[in-house]
């Protein structure tokens, strides 16, 4: 049971991750991101790759 619960809380961690990630990503200013190399509207492909790995 102790497992189940641990793989929710992870779950949550990595979503909340997830999401201010993306949030950061699409917030950010366009010349910080052009110096970068980062195309703002792949902020979600970006987030998901950083937070989950693939």
């Amino acid at each position: 049971m102790l497992n189940v619960i641990a793989r929710f809380k992870e779950a949550a961690r990595k979503q909340v991750l997830y999401r201010r990630t993306r949030q950061e990503i699409e917030n950010m200013p366009l010349d910080i991101a052009l110096d970068l190399g980062i195309y703002r509207g792949d902020a979600d492909r970006i987030a998901r790759e950083a937070v989950y790995g693939y």
